[in-house]
């Protein structure tokens, strides 16, 4: 079998970080991508320590033009083939539109949109024909569900699942496997924590904690499947979406939205 490497972005904290861990455990090679000063040379430090992999990262800001080929004259430079390419870094927010500059919502659409696009494209032109190569785009089920105060994210992930969905039928038949990772809540930061353990019912039994997450993405990505919802609440919320009326839709939204106005 031959040694395996996974490019990850957004490497350094949360899901990134567990993903990166995920893999290592099973034996597959790392290029950790991440921004400067964010951890990313102790993560790798650490990694080799406890497995038994080789580990390489890049400092930089994915959110400029010339780091998306950076990336990959770095790989070309150091005669490595990435066979695995996990596109995690992304930007998520909690407020009302006007209440954010429209500097964050340019560097959110860039690093959630453009970057995965790109990266994609310049993976699939270095991928090995002769082996099967994997990409995960990690989405969101605020993609799928309109979510008041995440209207710029929400409509980012939306994208995700729309560009995911549509390589997988340009490149079925091919020995690339792409899948997309719809997670609900996840507990990827402190203050995530502290705003989810305020929940409560379904709401709260929906968060789940990123190494578990990563671990069923991993698997799902390795099997070929098309879409991993992770959590069994989650995929029954998907399919009561499914099922539900627009109009039904329409006022859970808005009662959802009278009680963000009062909180």
């Amino acid at each position: 079998m031959i040694n395996q490497t996974a490019i990850i972005t957004g490497a350094s904290e949360g899901l990134g970080k567990s993903f990166a861990i995920e893999l290592a455990s099973r034996r597959i090679n790392l290029v950790l991508v991440s921004l400067p000063a964010s951890g990313l040379p102790e993560l790798a430090s650490f990694i080799r320590k406890n497995f038994e992999v080789k580990v390489n990262y890049l400092e930089i800001d994915l959110t400029l033009a010339e780091s998306y080929p950076a990336i990959f004259n770095y790989l070309s430079d150091e005669q490595i083939t990435a066979h695995l390419l996990i596109n995690n870094a992304g930007l998520g927010n909690w407020s009302w539109f006007e209440d954010l500059n429209i500097g964050f919502y340019k560097k959110q659409i860039e690093l959630n949109v453009i970057t995965p696009v790109l990266l994609t494209r310049l993976f699939l032109a270095q991928a090995d024909a002769a082996v099967t190569s994997y990409i995960l785009n990690v989405g969101s089920l605020g993609g799928l569900f309109v979510v008041p105060k995440k209207q710029v994210y929400g409509a980012t992930k939306s994208f995700i699942r729309y560009f995911t969905k549509c390589l997988q039928l340009e490149l079925q038949g091919s020995n690339v496997k792409i899948s997309l990772l719809s997670p609900g809540g996840i507990n990827t930061k402190p203050e995530l924590l502290v705003m989810n353990n305020k929940l409560k019912g379904i709401s709260k039994a929906t968060i789940m904690e990123p190494g578990h997450v990563a671990r069923i993405a991993v698997d799902g990505l390795l099997k070929g499947k098309k879409e991993i919802i992770p959590g069994m609440i989650n995929r029954m919320l998907v399919l009561l979406n499914s099922l539900l009326p627009a109009a039904v839709k329409d006022i859970i939204i808005r009662q959802r939205l009278a009680t963000i106005i009062k909180s």
